[in-house]
């Protein structure tokens, strides 16, 4: 059942295009339920009872749970934070201080400084997001673009970040330091994230200086706004995630109470209302896990990763063969960090055996898992940011420039280089 792998993720792909650009994750969700199905029926080897306890044993994983948690908080606090208001309050203060045109570009580079100071794309996705789609809301640019704009700031942070969890796994797994790392990584992050900023420039030209004159910041909502401030301010320290979401969560609930936009009842009630509204994100989830632990027992990377390094005979097919396997093993696990560990021993050997640079490496491991995890529909992040944003995974995707051009970027390295 080696080809399984494969057989799952057309199925996904096929999927998610039958429902392309809608506004709910739910045929999404039917897709993973139907592929569950099929990978528990086809493994073979073990009996029926435990090839589910496979199954149950990776929906359940630690990493997994904690997705769980954060979902759940995600939801919470967004939904109360705009019950009291605050999110609109968070969104004119936004306008007030950002040129029309900018805005944009503005809350790129606002994902690319806070996932950088947290070293999370998770993260800064909770703290922008509802933010970003307020400002669409507000004004003339479509929803999934402004959502795209913070989904791909994120992923700058997750990929160059000192604290980032791919950072730390990709430089130990190779050999190298951090900061030699980041020398290596910089220069194919900057020109992309550059030519990104300037092209939300002109796409922000949708977003006129006259959608903005209409909306004022008073003093008095200043207060409303908090919550927000304090969720960012927290992440951009490195708290973790699930402390910022608790105290953003507890900033709604005093600030609302007090101001009288609820009472206790009512923070409760918009509170479940926004977990609620995150559980498909948290079944895809699990699901997700349940049939790439499947995928794993059956054999599937140890297969492909067998077929794509049999081959390769220079240092250019080594750095291709790299990136491809890191890319196979993200579309698998639907986890950066996960699929480096997966492949980053043998990322090393490979690299030890063609003479590659281990910061070269390590480099190409973060940046190429970044890339792929930042255009999956099915990973943490878009989920994140559809629930987020009340649209569908797959409507963000065409918009995930800076995804796109990091690849392009990576592949141009690899082609140009001097040795082969």
């Amino acid at each position: 059942m080696a080809l399984s792998p494969i057989a799952a993720m057309i199925l996904l792909l096929i999927g998610n295009s039958i429902y392309y650009g809608g506004v709910s994750n739910a045929p999404l969700l039917l897709v993973f339920v139907l592929t569950a199905m099929v990978a528990i029926a086809v493994t073979r080897g073990i009996r029926f009872k435990e090839r589910v306890s496979v199954f149950s044993r990776g929906a359940g994983s630690p990493n997994l749970l904690l997705m769980v948690w954060i979902f759940m908080l995600a939801g919470a606090f967004a939904a109360s934070a705009k019950e009291m208001g605050a999110a609109e309050a968070m969104v004119n203060l936004t306008l007030r201080i950002l040129p029309a045109r900018f805005a944009l570009t503005g809350l790129f580079l606002a994902a690319c400084l806070t996932s950088l100071c947290m070293g999370t794309s998770v993260g800064t996705i909770v703290a922008l997001m509802p933010i970003a789609a307020g400002l669409a809301d507000k004004t003339a640019m479509a929803l999934p673009l402004v959502a795209a704009a913070v989904v791909g700031g994120a992923f700058f942070g997750d990929n160059l970040s000192f604290i980032s969890d791919t950072t730390i796994v990709a430089t130990q797994t190779q050999g190298c330091k951090l900061s030699d790392k980041f020398r290596f990584n910089i220069v194919m992050v900057i020109p992309a994230a550059l030519i990104v900023a300037v092209l939300y420039v002109f796409l922000g030209t949708s977003a006129t200086d006259g959608s903005f004159s209409s909306f004022t910041f008073h003093l008095s909502s200043f207060p409303k706004v908090l919550p927000y401030l304090a969720v960012l301010v927290t992440a951009a320290f490195g708290v973790n995630v699930l402390v910022v979401l608790a105290l953003g969560c507890a900033l709604t609930c005093l600030t609302g109470i007090l101001d009288g936009s609820y009472t206790l009842m009512g923070w409760i009630d918009s509170s479940l209302t926004g977990v609620m509204g995150m559980s498909e994100l948290i079944l895809i989830s699990m699901l997700a896990g349940g049939i790439f632990a499947l995928i794993s027992h059956n054999g599937g990377m140890e297969f492909v990763i067998d077929r794509i390094t049999r081959r390769v005979r220079s240092r250019k097919g080594a750095e291709w063969s790299i990136c491809a396997l890191v890319a196979f093993a993200n579309v698998c696990t639907a986890n950066n960090t996960i699929a480096i560990l997966s492949v980053g021993d043998i990322t090393r050997r490979i690299a030890e055996q063609f003479d590659i640079d281990p910061r070269r490496s390590a480099s190409l491991l973060d940046t190429t898992s970044c890339c792929v995890q930042g255009i999956l529909p099915y990973g943490a992040q878009l989920l994140m940011a559809s629930g987020l944003a009340g649209i569908s995974a797959m409507s963000i995707v065409p918009y995930l420039f800076y995804p796109a051009l990091l690849g392009i970027t990576v592949a141009a390295t690899i082609v140009f280089s001097k040795r082969c």
